[in-house]
């Protein structure tokens, strides 16, 4: 017990630290943080010639292994995936597992099989991928994995650094609350994204105490959104008076989607719901009248795909890449948000920094790109 509470202290600490360093308000007024980012972006992109590297020249065959396609995130992300792989000329091909990790690892060992150039690894967890990959490194073919516990020498694992993702959505619930007030959770163990963001929710609990959890609940299946618009709905009948319950945190989009459903067509507009992730569905649902939806947390997934091609093609190209990679969140707030629907591709207008970056560039790439027009 002892232990228990030194590990929630230390969780403490690390979230006062982070407050620091991810306030939206402070990053907007604060050069320090920028510049550290620049810097960042600078590390992550190879520097060299124009001149495109052999081995990247023909057109690679690229394999896209996802733990489950759930949502408008993942199809954005497969999005991005397919975009960036088109411009440089190759071709890819996505293998979704339905959130069955065997048949995740089967989908790796049939990549190496096919001997493909890159093998992208999209969730899933190491206790089932960790063989497959060292057998797909030992092979020679890269592997970059996104949102994955995946530890081999070699392998890039990019993310969108979770536990921002959750202090950021985490905080501006707590300061919207002025601290105080009842709330429910929908979150769901077995995913390595979900794990990362709980251990920020357990520290946020620790750290706003007079925040009360009143229900916690939460399933990912075929149908996330809809399951959870009904779950919610009998939340909300055993908590049917104004204040019994002030607020939602969603771990995941499709979560504060059904959530969101839930609470609008009860009338119950006082709820106000903060998740992780966006979407142009997302979008679409912040920004209609009286949205109870008041912000998320997120990185673009369409550049999550992108980068992490990028990263691939690095790594046949033979240049050194991270062995970890965050990319920078943003917190999204329904207010900042213009009268008139936008898309996601407009959002950089109203949200700085949003949607692009120099996060695994390197020079010969617009030419590659060129080339493959």
């Amino acid at each position: 017990m002892k232990g228990f509470k030194q590990a929630f202290i230390l969780l403490t600490l690390f979230v006062f630290l982070l407050t620091g360093c991810t306030s939206e308000q402070d990053a907007a007024s604060d050069t320090e943080p920028k510049a550290a980012e620049e810097k960042k972006e600078e590390t992550a992109a190879a520097s060299g010639s124009t001149e495109v590297p052999e081995a990247v020249q023909k057109p690679l065959k690229i394999a896209a292994i996802m733990q489950m396609s759930i949502g408008t995130f993942s199809s954005q992300y497969i999005s991005g995936v397919q975009e960036q792989v088109k411009k440089f000329g190759g071709s890819v091909q996505i293998y979704n597992a339905d959130n069955d990790l065997s048949k995740m690892a089967t989908y790796v060992e049939t990549a190496i099989t096919q001997n493909v150039d890159a093998i992208l690894i999209d969730h899933g967890r190491a206790d089932a991928l960790q063989g497959p990959v060292e057998k797909a490194a030992a092979n020679g073919i890269p592997v970059v994995a996104f949102d994955s516990d995946i530890d081999v020498d070699g392998v890039t694992v990019i993310d969108q650094d979770d536990y921002s993702l959750a202090w950021k959505s985490l905080k501006t619930l707590a300061e919207d609350l002025n601290g105080e007030g009842e709330i429910v959770t929908v979150w769901v163990a077995g995913f390595t994204p979900m794990e990362r963001r709980h251990t920020i929710y357990e520290a946020f609990k620790q750290r706003y105490p007079n925040i009360k959890e009143v229900a916690k609940f939460g399933t990912a299946s075929a149908n996330t959104a809809l399951d959870t618009q009904t779950q919610m709905e009998a939340i909300l009948k055993k908590h049917p008076n104004k204040g019994d319950i002030d607020a939602v945190f969603a771990a995941w989009d499709e979560f504060a989607k059904g959530a969101t459903r839930a609470i609008k067509q009860a009338g119950r507009d006082e709820i106000k719901v903060y998740g992780i992730d966006l979407s142009d569905e997302d979008l679409e649902l912040m920004q209609q009248e009286n949205s109870p939806w008041a912000a998320t947390a997120a990185t673009d997934p369409a550049e999550v795909g992108r980068v992490q091609v990028r990263f691939a093609y690095q790594k046949i190209a033979g240049e050194e890449t991270p062995n970890i990679y965050s990319l920078e969140p943003h917190l999204v707030e329904g207010s900042a948000l213009p009268d008139q629907s936008i898309k996601m591709d407009s959002l950089s207008e109203y949200v700085p920094g949003w949607g692009t970056s120099a996060v695994a560039t390197s020079p010969w790439m617009k030419t590659l790109e060129t080339k493959g027009e």
